[in-house]
């Protein structure tokens, strides 16, 4: 124990002081964002303002490092994103703004549905907007995120100007650890660049109002290349064996993806102009998807494809379309958001300690399913799935996915029709 304690404190030592140099690291560096805020053109006052009080934000660093779009299987992606909840509000909304989408349309040509949709999958209709102080999150992107420090310095800076040039009060910088904020989640540089006053009040104002945010929306896929009156997306069957060109940019006329057994989901053959090119996220068993040039309009606004996937798809359920036709080939499908809260609550009533239930599914949640799964003799995954929501005695939630289990599984689970 002698020798022992010795070599404990000095470890604990060390500790402390690595730790006391990476905050004086990060202080000197904040300075530097102050002084190069200042000679972009940004007022003393507002730097200091904006950058005092920075302190390392672990959380920060840690969503950087895991986003879901990359690293969450698809089915559960598009089961939280666009659900029964989502669809019900959007139409809502569709309803609510009827006349400021009209004019949308008409000046920008973007159909409304999918104006509507991003609006919705990115905020869930501006309720959740993000608690990140922006400042304050892109000075620890810059000075402790290890990769493109100019590209996150010019978001501060350009986040900064927007409230000296008189859009945003400081206090609404409020968003996203990468920096997007607002009602449709504009990271500060494409705020300067396309948004747009489409209520007339003097202000570009996408924290407040939602007519700028819809405008400006719109405004960005019709720079990004929206092709008025086009389609973005529609799903398609692949011959079992499939194994022939696909990918987004590898488009095609119709009929060539015609002539390769490529046909409709219900069946029937393809038709009409126009190239596109063959999703398969999950591979010739599950559903496919021909996208369009409208949909690389929709993929530019976060540059993944599930997330593009989720906005047209969500966007044909609020013009009224059904749920994908071939359903996804698992027998361990997504919750969605109303049923990851039930499993949250389910966990926390069988003493496995889910923390309080918010339906987002974090550490502690993941934690608590791989003990549930322990208990019950199923591979310890963590994950929100189906099949531990309905082990813990999950019966489907009022907003739930509509999720319909494949032919294929039905006589390995038990399920009915």
């Amino acid at each position: 124990m002698r020798t022992f304690m010795p070599a404990l404190f000095g470890v604990l030592g060390a500790l402390t002081l690595s730790v006391a140099s990476a905050e004086a690291n990060f202080s000197s560096c904040v300075a530097g964002l102050k002084q190069a805020a200042v000679r972009a053109g940004i007022s003393p006052d507002l730097a200091a303002r904006a950058l005092d009080g920075a302190k390392p934000d672990p959380d920060v660093i840690r969503f950087s490092r895991s986003q879901p779009e990359f690293k969450t299987p698809i089915w559960d992606y598009m089961a939280f994103l666009v659900d029964e909840e989502r669809v019900r509000d959007g139409k809502q909304m569709l309803r609510k703004y009827d006349r400021v989408l009209r004019d949308v349309e008409r000046q920008y040509g973007v159909d409304k549905h999918v104006v509507v949709a991003v609006w919705g999958v990115e905020t869930d209709y501006g309720k959740t907007v993000g608690e990140f102080f922006l400042p304050h999150a892109l000075a620890n992107m810059t000075c402790q995120g290890g990769r493109r420090a100019d590209f996150w310095r010019g978001e501060l800076i350009a986040s900064l100007s927007l409230v000296q040039g008189g859009d945003l009060d400081l206090d609404e910088l409020y968003g996203s650890w990468a920096g997007a904020f607002g009602q449709t989640q504009f990271i500060p540089s494409t705020y300067k660049r396309l948004a747009v006053d489409f209520d007339g009040d003097g202000r570009r104002d996408l924290v407040r109002s939602v007519p700028d945010a819809l405008g400006s929306t719109a405004n960005y896929l019709r720079k990004a290349g929206w092709q008025p009156g086009q389609p973005w997306m529609i799903e398609v069957k692949v011959p079992a064996s499939y194994s022939g060109p696909s990918g987004r940019k590898a488009k095609a006329s119709l009929s060539t993806w015609g002539s390769r057994g490529v046909v409709r989901a219900d069946g029937r053959p393809i038709s009409g102009g126009g190239s596109a090119g063959l999703l398969l996220p999950a591979g010739p068993r599950g559903p496919g998807f021909l996208v369009f040039r409208n949909f690389d309009a929709i993929y530019s606004y976060n540059l993944a494809e599930s997330y593009a996937l989720a906005i047209s798809h969500l966007a044909d359920r609020l013009a009224g379309y059904p749920t994908f036709r071939t359903p996804w080939p698992t027998d361990d499908p997504g919750l969605s958001r109303a049923e990851r809260l039930e499993l949250q609550k389910l966990l926390n009533a069988k003493g496995f300690d889910a923390g309080k239930p918010d339906g987002k599914v974090g550490p502690q949640t993941q934690a608590a399913i791989s003990r549930a799964e322990a208990r019950y003799g199923m591979e310890q995954t963590g994950r929100a799935g189906r099949k531990i929501y309905e082990a813990l005695g999950g019966k489907g939630a009022a907003g739930g996915t509509g999720f319909r289990m494949p032919n294929i599984f039905r006589g390995l689970t038990g399920q009915k029709d």
